[in-house]
């Protein structure tokens, strides 16, 4: 494992019952590298995020987080989702929480920072993203993009390792998606270290280090977004993606 990799998993293996979602799983994701999953839905793309972030307990494989075993037993589950922030389709904000409450509860009470420590960084990243505004609010007065986009500071807030982000614009309206994404290609820009699903394929073409298209529970194809998703090798991956085009 290279010092410069943040993520690798080694044959990742998860089922629910009879079915195999994830079918031998290897993957790595390198510090600062933006890993884009593509494919159908059922392919094992959210499956392969909860069991990184240790939300589903795998069969068989290793999960390895900088060098160390999460997948371990053994390991301090909470110590390990304390280094990866996770940002899911659904919001998830605390309803009876203020924004900037909201986006600090992770580092005061579970990284122990100062209230007045978290809320200044809370404001600086609220600013940044344009809801400076909204810190005293409660999240039913936001949009829906405002509401990701806070989701998304509340997982920077404690400044990850790694930052996991699973079709978070499946649930907004097609006017909101772009300010998502556009906070999406900020953070790459500012060198942090990305997996994610996504359906949207001019977003991964452009954003995107490395695409890995997942078909079955396996890794069907993966490189550079220019030669996944404009000359694909795989007819799993070529079918795919005529589906998408001719939506």
């Amino acid at each position: 494992m290279s010092a410069a990799t943040v993520l690798e998993t080694r044959g990742l293996v998860k089922a629910f019952g009879d079915r195999v979602v994830l079918d031998g799983i290897d993957l790595t994701v390198d510090r600062h590298e933006v890993v884009v999953l593509i494919g159908a839905s059922g392919s094992g793309k959210s499956t392969l995020l909860r069991t990184i972030n240790l939300l589903e307990p795998i069969d068989d494989g290793r999960i390895l987080l900088a060098g160390e075993d999460i997948s371990d037993p053994r390991v301090d589950v909470d110590a390990v989702r304390a280094r990866i922030g996770v940002v899911f389709q659904q919001f998830n904000l605390f309803p009876h929480l203020t924004v900037l409450d909201n986006v600090t509860i992770a580092a005061r009470r579970v990284h122990r920072v100062p209230r007045a420590e978290a809320e200044a960084t809370g404001r600086r990243l609220l600013e940044r993203v344009g809801l400076a505004e909204f810190a005293g609010a409660y999240p039913d007065r936001l949009s829906g993009g405002q509401q990701q986009r806070v989701a998304i500071v509340r997982a920077i807030a404690t400044n990850p390792e790694l930052l996991l982000l699973d079709e978070i614009t499946s649930a907004l309206d097609p006017q909101l998606v772009g300010e998502v994404l556009d906070l999406v290609a900020e953070l790459k820009e500012q060198g942090s270290t990305i997996l994610m699903t996504t359906h949207e394929m001019r977003f991964a073409e452009h954003a995107a280090d490395r695409v890995v298209f997942l078909s079955g529970g396996r890794i069907a194809e993966e490189g550079p977004p220019a030669q996944v998703l404009r000359e694909p090798r795989q007819p799993d991956t070529q079918a795919f993606l005529s589906r998408l085009r001719a939506r």
